[in-house]
């Protein structure tokens, strides 16, 4: 049997989900044994497995080591990247590679946006949550239940309840669909307020 790039990335992103980025990083191994070349597709699904793995150190080396070996980087790599770095409480980390995507010429979307705001959550960094949010609604890249959830959990955790509870609100009046992540940052942003 023949091993191909195209097998062996289906089953690394197969794997993608299951959070056994070990398998995942052996299936590579076994690419770079039988010389077959790896591509964008195959290192985008190899630093997924390892965001789910929460092996963000791993990630980073793939992902560092991207350009360096001629493949070329874009918003899925970024936003693997910076997912596998948001699980890794790595919010500066996170928010560094954010900020490198215009550099390089790649698109944020809605997932580089809140990967970038759920690192900002983790470490109730309320104002670069809030104003990530923001450059969100100004270049219209749709918000979702995962951007409010982060944006309002941060501003809870800053101690900005207010803020908190107008976040909420424009959620409500945007018709965006609320989840019980939703609600309890809010809720938990009005305990702290008094």
């Amino acid at each position: 049997m023949e091993l191909d790039i195209v097998a062996l990335s289906a089953v690394i992103s197969a794997i993608n989900g299951s959070g056994q980025w070990q398998k995942a990083l052996q299936i590579f191994g076994v690419m770079a044994q039988n010389t077959i070349e790896s591509n964008t597709i195959t290192l985008n699904a190899l630093i997924s497995a390892c965001a789910t793995g929460s092996v963000w150190e791993k990630a980073l080396l793939i992902f560092c080591a991207m350009p360096q070996g001629s493949v070329e980087l874009d918003t899925v790599s970024f936003g693997a990247a910076i997912t596998a770095c948001e699980k890794g409480s790595q919010s500066q980390k996170a928010l560094q590679l954010f900020n490198e995507m215009p550099q390089g010429r790649i698109e944020s979307n809605t997932i580089t946006f809140n990967a970038a705001i759920s690192a900002c959550s983790k470490s109730g960094e309320w104002k670069q949550a809030v104003q990530l949010m923001s450059t969100m609604v100004r270049r219209k890249i749709q918000l979702g239940t995962v951007t409010c959830s982060a944006a309002i959990s941060a501003c809870e955790k800053g101690g900005k309840w207010e803020l908190a509870l107008h976040l909420f609100g424009l959620v409500l009046q945007n018709k965006i669909e609320l989840n019980t992540t939703t609600g309890n940052a809010a809720i938990g942003a009005c305990e702290k307020g008094g």
